[in-house]
């Protein structure tokens, strides 16, 4: 299998969400072993999607000259995304999500009617593409936090979606935390393994990757007013 993994996070290899996606990339490949390409976001020229719509009325070219019509290409050829990045705002990071806006090229301006919503039609077949987000948040709670990024991730691929979200994530740059984070990494793994063997997660795995790795209050209490 084809995956290629966006990391979103502007820190690129210093990311703490990274440590989560590449233990979930060992899992999977203890299972059978998959070609995976990295991108960081933060490197790449993307502009600014301008609203024009020429992409929609030329053949699904855009107008603005940079790195997108490249990457565009690496995600049609790709059997599975992975966008692994920091929580922002509750929403993606600036870069992040400039490069998903700019994928506007892969759909149409006709307006079909999916279920109780309206939808643009791809211009591609993305039914067996798996869709994967890893989500990392420096807060120490799951609930209130991820809601928003999960609802969007799930209404921009609506099919074969997986959304993971880990609390406490600066945790995995802080090698005093080893004796937690190291546990925790095993769990991912393992759970790279159930989705290679299953396509899915069963609600048990998901709220042990959600769960805080220590007491909330105890990380509040370390991590506030720090800088990660």
């Amino acid at each position: 299998m084809k995956i290629l993994v966006f990391n979103g996070s502007p820190k690129r290899e210093k990311s703490d969400t990274l440590h989560i996606t590449r233990a979930f990339l060992d899992g999977m490949n203890d299972v059978h072993q998959n070609d995976v390409e990295f991108i960081n976001v933060i490197d790449k020229r993307i502009g600014y999607c301008k609203g024009c719509f020429v992409c929609k009325q030329n053949g699904g070219i855009c107008d603005i000259d940079d790195d997108m019509p490249q990457i565009l290409n690496d995600i049609l050829e790709s059997d599975m995304l992975i966008f692994s990045f920091p929580l922002y705002c509750y929403s993606f990071p600036a870069p992040l999500k400039a490069l998903l806006d700019r994928t506007m090229p892969l759909s149409t301006l006709a307006m079909l009617k999916d279920g109780d919503h309206y939808c643009h039609p791809t211009t591609h077949d993305f039914s067996k593409t798996r869709f994967v987000m890893i989500c990392g948040c420096g807060f120490p709670d799951a609930k209130h936090n991820f809601e928003a990024i999960t609802l969007q991730f799930h209404r921009m691929f609506p099919n074969n979606a997986l959304t993971v979200t880990v609390p406490e994530s600066p945790m995995f740059n802080a090698q005093e935390a080893a004796p937690v984070t190291g546990p925790f990494l095993e769990i991912v793994r393992a759970a790279g393994r159930e989705y290679a063997s299953t396509d899915m997660l069963s609600p048990d795995t998901l709220a042990k990757l959600s769960s805080p790795m220590i007491p909330e209050e105890l990380y509040a209490r370390i991590c506030s007013g720090r800088q990660s």
